[in-house]
């Protein structure tokens, strides 16, 4: 007899362990043995949280090389099936040979779960024959578990789920995370309705009452907006470090449908638009997917979103001041032009409707478009094209962590009929799904890549523009961790174009993320290795740090309402000269609307205890010395550039956080 030592790692999550009886085949390139039932000294306890137990399991003659491991498990006689998370097996030889089969995932039947074995330059190069579980096998059930639903015609696809439960065990949350979740949503309910806040359909009376409505301890970042909202320096830095920074880009060219004059800007004839935006003065913040789209009702009244075209002056002391709104699109006598020199609550409630209409912008395209539903598309491909040894797979696997939960949540839990986010916003219903339909069809994949972004919209040089500086630097880093990652296992562009599974994740990509359209720019097949690394560093920086950029902030820059609010129940003025006090608190959402946006931002806002940042890989998925070499670099760096902005951030009196790597999710997870 030939005697392999198989040995099994449980996961030290919570209740990963089982007290089901497990079984073990082992499969080889000669043979395989018998299924065995795992049975040892330590009984119950050999497959608890956290175990790792050893067995002996038999052959009669040589299985040659270790190619895969059938995995199952039974219930004791009267006693329900559990869950169980395996990490990993490792099998050694007689002949010294070590054998390792991740698998990091969640075993909740009594299926046989096969798992191959890890070393991904076997993959490539042999594609071994696996007897009677072949990689077409494999990824035809992988396609089954991961198929396509059209949520809505004309955005992108999503995984199919009738609800939580029928989810692949694998992409659930942890029982730590569905519990915090949980938690989390209803203690923020419940402060509101102790308020008594969550069904007052009245509006504000007086602007300090809104002070009443946070529902838990501000940041200091909050309290900094609270006292500095009406400011124009602060409304520009927004655009800078805010929640929608990749909305501004330098203005070339005024555009014909906002018809800003000289004397408007500069009545003394100081200095003139033309020669300002020769000089790479000005800036334009144009919400065009905004124009005309069919607007809310709430509490049964009409709400009210604008389109606004808003111009901003780059000055001496390097502030970014914005200087004409223009609130919807088509010019007209009764569309003004407003200037920081009309009246106080002029210009006030023309930058009021400009964050209103921003807070649709970011929330649909930007956010939940460009980070949410993209990452989805990404990881939904990767599971349904890629087997798991592939080191595609196990280079993007961490970064799709809990994406698929999250966004099915969302779908339920804000964007659907009774959605938070459809209730209770200005673009709920259908003019949301007009703004998403609209923004995907801008979607290029230039504007998917950072350092092309800023670039296209001649942002390169604009000073305090730490989006730009913290995201071109992660880009960089990303870059060259997933260069020397697939360099190592594809040598030329030919291996690249005869990896039939890499060019099925894009090609499904293409087809069911961007719909097919060529003018997007998303590659349709990968033909060269450099085609491969840029766009695979475009999909870890979209789950990491661009979703942390565009994500992290919604309560520090959303909890005091005026600064950002989700609705506006007053059309905007007509003429110059009307507003007041309380044209402005008229026009501001009811107090239901105000706590209800504040408890969805402050939820999504939220850590949970079981946040894995960007370059932390706890489940160990390379086995080669190499990856793993190119992953501790990749720390390294992260490292060093979180201690930058630690360091530049205490001499700023707004700290820029988002993008510190220790404060960035591997994934869309939130």
């Amino acid at each position: 007899m030939v005697n392999y030592k198989v040995t099994l790692h449980t996961d030290d999550r919570v209740a990963a362990g089982t007290l089901n009886h497990v079984y073990i085949k082992l499969v080889g390139t000669q043979g395989e043995s018998e299924r065995k039932w795992l049975m040892g000294l330590k009984g119950a306890k050999a497959f608890k949280k956290g175990a790792v137990s050893s067995f002996t399991v038999s052959a009669p003659t040589s299985l040659g090389q270790l190619v895969l491991v059938e995995v199952d498990k039974k219930a004791f006689v009267g006693f329900l099936e559990d869950s169980w998370f395996l990490s990993m097996v490792e099998v050694k030889s007689p002949y010294g040979d070590t054998f390792t089969f991740p698998v990091h995932r969640w075993i909740s039947d009594s299926n046989v779960h096969r798992f191959r074995e890890a070393t991904a330059l076997r993959v490539l190069d042999d594609k071994h024959h696996l007897g009677r579980y072949s990689r077409e096998q494999e990824l035809k059930e992988r396609e089954e578990a991961y198929r396509w639903h059209v949520y809505t015609e004309g955005l992108p696809h999503c995984i199919k789920a009738e609800d939580l439960t029928s989810l692949p065990c694998e992409v659930q949350f942890s029982f730590t995370k569905s519990t915090e979740f949980a938690f989390t949503a209803a203690s923020g309910l419940l402060e509101l309705k102790l308020k008594g806040l969550d069904n007052c359909k009245k509006g504000w009376t007086n602007i300090h009452d809104i002070d009443q409505v946070f529902c838990c301890k501000q940041t200091d970042i909050a309290d900094y907006v609270q006292k500095h909202w009406k400011e124009d320096s602060f409304f520009g830095i927004q655009y800078l470090n805010g929640v929608n920074p990749i909305l501004i880009r330098r203005c070339t060219e005024l555009p014909r449908n906002f018809p800003v004059t000289d004397s408007m800007l500069f009545p003394s004839g100081q200095m003139s638009l033309d020669a300002e935006i020769q000089k790479g003065n000005i800036f334009l913040c144009d919400y065009k997917h905004l124009d005309g789209v069919k607007t809310n009702t709430i509490n049964g009244k009409t709400q009210y979103l604008m389109a606004p075209l808003v111009l901003l002056q780059k000055t001496a002391d390097k502030k970014l001041m914005p200087i004409a709104i223009q609130l919807k699109q088509t010019p007209a006598e009764d569309n003004p032009i407003f200037l920081p020199t009309d009246s106080e609550y002029d210009w006030l409630l023309a930058k009021i409707f400009v964050r209103s209409a921003d807070f649709s912008e970011h929330q649909l395209n930007t956010h939940l478009l460009r980070a949410h539903l993209l990452a989805e598309v990404y990881a939904v491909s990767l599971l349904r094209n890629v087997p798991m040894v592939h080191p595609l797979y196990k280079l993007l696997i961490p970064h799709t962590r809990y994406t698929l939960q999250i966004n099915f949540l969302a779908r339920n839990l804000l964007i659907s009929k009774n959605g938070s986010f459809t209730q209770f916003s200005a673009s709920g219903g259908e003019g949301m799904l007009t703004i998403l339909r609209r923004s995907l069809s801008a979607v290029t994949y230039s504007s998917l890549c950072i350092t092309d972004d800023i670039a296209e919209r001649g942002m390169q040089d604009v000073p305090n523009y730490f989006y730009r500086d913290d995201g071109l630097r992660l880009w960089d880093i990303i870059y060259r961790f997933v260069k020397g990652v697939i360099e190592y296992y594809y040598k030329n562009d030919q291996e690249v174009q005869q990896d039939t599974e890499i060019q099925k994740w894009i090609s499904d990509i293409f087809e069911h993320g961007f719909l097919s359209q060529a003018s997007t720019g998303i590659p349709q097949s990968f033909t060269t290795l450099a085609e491969l690394v840029k766009f695979v560093t475009m999909v870890i920086v979209t789950g990491s740090s661009q979703h942390a950029a565009v994500n992290s902030g919604q309560f520090d820059y959303g909890s005091w309402m005026p600064n950002t609010p989700i609705s506006l129940k007053r059309p905007p003025p007509t003429k110059k000269g009307e507003a007041n006090e309380t044209t402005m608190l008229e026009t501001l959402p009811d107090v239901n609307v105000t706590v209800q946006g504040m408890a969805t931002v402050w939820l999504l806002s939220r850590k949970s205890s079981d946040f894995v940042p960007l370059g932390v890989y706890p489940e160990q998925h390379f086995t080669e010395e190499t990856p793993r070499k190119f992953i501790k670099i990749f720390q390294g760096e992260l490292e060093e550039l979180s201690n930058d902005i630690i360091a530049r951030n205490k001499k700023l009196e707004v700290p820029y956080t988002y993008m510190n790597p220790t404060e960035v999710e591997n994934s869309v997870a939130i």
